[in-house]
């Protein structure tokens, strides 16, 4: 298990909104949800995406962008636009509508009502966009989501191209299990968006990240990440990669920016924070043991100086937050 991997267990498409629709100018997209990651792919045309407090940045066909929540923000044909937005949460509502909420699908959506639906002779000027709001559940991901800007842009031309198509193909069908094909779809199609920013040329991926390559410690945290209830030391980690421990040491410092223990700490912590926050009976000593741990009262203690809170009083609040918002300590 990798870490880029390991980051996104808890980020999975499971029945997210998801939409395809054919926009026709004037439109507006008013996007309030608060989801921690919304994907928007634009297949055909053109469009202007304003985030809160940022400028406003141009879509051209062929181009993703994932904007990191729970801010809102809005997608427009044009900047200062005439149309009144589509309010989209869960649902969306139109104004012309009255009121009346409907999922976002293949359809006539536009900001005065003169949408073209999709698969039909789109005129001029009609934006094909893909929007999926991205739930994500869990602590273990949060190294991933800290890690990514508010607005982050991957152009045309490269391995999430074939992604659009596939979605795009399959949203035009209603068959059963399209949910699913979907879902998986978004998944790939997220992979892929943020595997090509992280690698991009001159680009600063986060350490953790561009340390996988190396041969040492991408290995490092590979055990890391697959056996994190090992009883790890300097030393067997060491003997495991290869190399003496000093080197060891001084190489995963380096290039991760902390020692390997308390990358493993960190990591031991943010799992047992999704064992604490799952709704069963699992007790603290359970979760303890789960993640490295023989004596409870040895995690309470590294729980709440990585945390701020006890591992009790972190399951009382953490039982009662929704998913994708950030617990306590986090």
């Amino acid at each position: 298990m990798d870490a880029f991997g390991d980051l996104f267990r808890g980020v999975r498409a499971q029945g997210s909104l998801f939409g395809l629709s054919a926009l026709s100018p004037p439109w507006a997209l008013r996007f309030v949800d608060g989801a921690p990651l919304t994907l928007c792919a634009v297949l055909g045309g053109a469009g202007w995406l304003v985030p809160e407090h940022r400028p406003p940045e141009r879509l051209g066909a062929g181009e993703t962008v994932i904007v990191r929540g729970p801010a809102p923000f809005t997608f427009v044909d044009e900047v200062g636009t005439r149309a009144e937005p589509i309010v989209c949460g869960e649902d969306c509502a139109t104004p012309e509508q009255g009121g009346t909420r409907h999922r976002l699908g293949w359809s006539d959506h536009a900001g005065a009502g003169t949408g073209t639906g999709v698969g039909s002779d789109a005129g001029a000027g009609t934006t094909t966009l893909v929007v999926g709001a991205y739930p994500v559940r869990g602590e273990i991901s949060r190294r991933l989501l800290d890690a990514l800007p508010v607005v982050l842009r991957v152009p045309s031309g490269g391995g999430a191209d074939p992604v659009l198509d596939h979605l795009a193909a399959e949203a035009a069908a209603d068959i059963p299990g399209q949910q699913v094909v979907l879902d998986r779809l978004l998944d790939w199609l997220l992979v892929c968006a943020l595997r090509e920013y992280f690698d991009r040329p001159g680009g600063e991926p986060p350490a953790w990240y561009a340390a996988q390559r190396d041969p040492v410690v991408g290995d490092a945290l590979r055990l890391l990440h697959a056996e994190p209830a090992a009883p790890w030391t300097v030393s067997s980690l060491a003997g495991r990669t290869g190399v003496s421990r000093a080197t060891l040491a001084k190489r995963f410092a380096d290039l991760v920016g902390e020692p390997p223990l308390t990358y493993l700490t960190h990591r031991r912590m943010a799992l047992a924070a999704d064992l604490l926050a799952e709704r069963d009976a699992t007790t603290v000593a359970e979760v303890a043991r789960a993640v490295g741990y023989s004596d409870a009262f040895a995690f309470s203690a590294a729980f709440k100086r990585i945390r701020g809170v006890s591992p009790s009083a972190f399951r009382r609040t953490a039982t009662a937050v929704p998913d994708g918002r950030r617990l306590p300590g986090a």
